[in-house]
């Protein structure tokens, strides 16, 4: 145990705080923490029905746990802004902070749907969100930095305007891996531009489709049907868990549903939702006899 403790002390002194990175590292930590206990919950509680469910007031409102994220991220923002030199209070700040990160990314989808699809298609966006933000945390965490601050300032707004131009492109083609790590280097967000966008982008419904419908072409038998994407969706699944839709079709339907999935309508199929919900229902009513 003392030999472990030593260990650790040595990193924390010798890889983190010496390089006044305490910040970023227990950011990282608690984001990671924090998204996959809340992932975790809401796993146990569509496949159990001993686990606690949703928040919901005495009016009925389901109060989504990324309302507690917002709330925790704005009360330590402001502390740390005001508290940011002082020792422990930081650290703990950055705790929370990365606390809340994680309970709010974990609900991504809402922000962008603005309705519960959790456990619909549209959100695995949640899933993909908290991947990104984590690799984003990590190159910072590493010390990666493609600005060269001992340079002047032109070189500088010129390095910054070229690398979001690059990642831009990338995001426009929907290539967002590229886009992302090619704000710590840029190599990666130009190889990304050069190359062909998904046939669903804005980049292709901007300079492909009637336009250009060989490249459309070129675009739609490049990525119908790739290794890679029956990849990210296992890892979205062991992540996240499978979508109620999937978990339906493959006879093992949830157990609990919330009111708020139901009204949702995310794939305008109120019938299919009515479905996940009777299946839950009966899947109970199982268990009691």
């Amino acid at each position: 145990m003392t030999t472990t403790a030593t260990l650790l002390g040595d990193f924390w002194h010798d890889q983190i705080a010496d390089d006044g990175r305490q910040g970023i590292f227990l950011l990282l930590v608690s984001f990671l923490a924090s998204f996959l206990f809340i992932r975790t919950s809401a796993r146990l509680g569509r496949s159990t029905t001993w686990w606690p469910g949703s928040v919901v007031t005495d009016g009925g409102v389901h109060l989504h746990h990324l309302v507690w994220g917002i709330c925790l991220m704005m009360a330590s923002g402001v502390v740390a802004f005001t508290l940011r030199d002082e020792t422990p209070w930081f650290e703990v700040c950055a705790v929370l902070f990365g606390v809340g990160m994680g309970l709010t990314i974990d609900e991504f989808a809402l922000w962008v749907y603005l309705k519960d699809v959790y456990w619909a298609q549209q959100g695995r966006a949640s899933i993909d969100a908290a991947l990104y933000a984590a690799a984003f945390m990590g190159l910072l965490l590493l010390g990666i930095d493609p600005l060269d601050f001992d340079q002047g300032a032109w070189a500088i707004i010129s390095t910054i305007v070229f690398v979001l131009a690059l990642s831009l492109v990338c995001f426009a083609k929907e290539r967002v891996t590229h886009g992302l790590f090619g704000l710590f280097i840029p190599i990666v967000s130009l190889i990304g531009a050069v190359r062909l966008a998904k046939p669903t982008s804005l980049w292709a419904r901007k300079f492909y489709g009637d336009k250009r419908p060989a490249k459309q072409a070129r675009a739609e038998a490049r990525y119908a049907e790739r290794r890679s994407d029956r990849f990210k969706d296992r890892l979205r699944d062991a992540i996240g868990g499978k979508t109620n839709a999937e978990l339906v079709a493959e006879g093992k339907g949830p157990k609990r549903v919330s009111e708020s999935e139901l009204t949702a309508n995310a794939d305008g199929q109120i019938a299919a939702a009515q479905e996940i919900r009777a299946r839950a229902d009966r899947v109970a009513g199982d268990e009691q006899s």
